[in-house]
């Protein structure tokens, strides 16, 4: 596969948020009805909403003109990794992040697609269904958050993120604050946010499920984020490449490096997610 040229990546956002969008609509017809729920052989929940958000987006992906792009699903993640090792650049996808808080209908739940290459997320896209807003950034562009609303299909690049909100925001709050996940707080955060409180006195906290905390970073409404309990591949990427373009960082908590994707096992490690803002202090510490 030939290497993907970085100057294209721009070109992409428009296809890309109209595929999230329309996946988010697949995912809402089904969030408005009375759905059944299965499990996984891991024991996590599954809908229809899930599989019909999957389809929506593999067919879209995979119909993008001039892109033979491979695909990796939550969905479809039985690729077996000879398969994968060998790809150079692919579609990192969660069509349903968050599938617990959409049954639990508190509407934090997002559509997640990103592109990898050389094992980092150099574009990512997050789209919440029930609030309409988007959040994209891509390498040598920057991040942004965009309601819904102001898209129109026909837009170039320019005009998307010409309505859009550059991120981090300027008029976000700038009192430290921590994101934290609404159904995994483990023992290790709370401890890390009680050094937290010792570094910088009191500090605020706020709650969200699935990629909405990555999102928190990226605007700086949020300082930083700690996840000491497991995630995939497929939760991460696009989150991380919205927070790195808005000059922010997502990196491994025993090795200080950033996450890396398409690994042997999608299991991510630990790992601390830091806005780009003054009000993050060190950003190594």
């Amino acid at each position: 596969m030939k290497e993907f040229r970085i100057e294209k990546l721009p070109a992409l956002i428009p296809s890309l948020l109209r595929i999230s969008r329309d996946a988010g609509t697949a995912i809402l017809e089904v969030y408005g009805s009375d759905f059944t729920i299965e499990h996984k052989d891991d024991k996590s929940p599954l809908t229809l909403a899930d599989s019909r958000s999957h389809e929506v987006i593999v067919k879209a992906l995979s119909g993008l003109e001039g892109m033979h792009i491979p695909i990796l699903s939550e969905e479809g993640k039985s690729i077996p990794f000879e398969e994968r090792r060998v790809w150079e650049i692919f579609w990192l996808v969660d069509p349903l992040d968050g599938t617990k808080e959409f049954i639990k209908r508190n509407g934090e739940f997002t559509v997640n697609i990103a592109l990898i290459q050389g094992n980092r997320p150099i574009l990512g896209v997050v789209y919440i269904p029930v609030s309409g807003l988007f959040y994209f950034g891509a390498q040598g562009l920057g991040s942004f958050r965009l309601p819904a609303l102001s898209f129109d299909d026909r837009a170039s690049v320019d005009a998307v993120t010409g309505m859009a909100t550059r991120l981090p925001d300027a008029d976000a709050a700038s009192r430290y604050t921590v994101a934290g996940s609404r159904s995994h707080m483990s023992p290790d955060t709370e401890a890390y946010i009680s050094t937290l409180r010792e570094q910088y006195g009191e500090i605020d906290f706020i709650s969200a499920g699935s990629s909405l905390k990555f999102c928190l970073v990226a605007e700086g409404r949020a300082q930083v984020y700690p996840r000491f309990g497991p995630t995939m591949e497929w939760d991460t990427a696009a989150g991380q490449a919205i927070v790195e373009q808005a000059g922010g960082e997502i990196r491994r908590t025993d090795t200080g490096e950033p996450l890396s994707y398409n690994k042997e096992v999608l299991v991510n490690p630990f790992f601390v997610a830091r806005c780009g803002n003054r009000a993050s202090g060190n950003m190594h510490d």
